[in-house]
């Protein structure tokens, strides 16, 4: 028997579904076919991420490699000033 992979659209609905709390997690359990405790599994994973949606600030989806590049970038256009400002200096 193989193992089946829900996706997370799918988790989502039936945590929705089970913090509605309109049907029992059995209910819910049989209507999707998976065991209880997944349910409440799923549901304990969302609730203990869910905070992460309103912490302040933006969250800057550029990799650390990408932020890195722009940090090297920046620095590289400073020292290309600076370094265009040394040499009209000395003319």
């Amino acid at each position: 028997m193989t193992r089946r992979k829900f996706t997370s659209k799918f988790k989502t609905k039936v945590v929705l579904e089970a913090l509605k709390e309109r049907h029992s997690l059995a209910e819910l359990a049989q209507k999707y076919q998976i065991h209880p405790t997944q349910i409440s599994s799923w549901k304990r994973d969302f609730l203990d991420g869910v905070e992460q949606v309103f912490e302040s600030g933006k969250k800057d989806k550029r990799s650390d490699a990408e932020k890195k590049n722009d940090q090297l970038l920046k620095t590289i256009g400073e020292l290309k000033v600076e370094n265009d400002f040394l040499k009209d200096a000395l003319r």
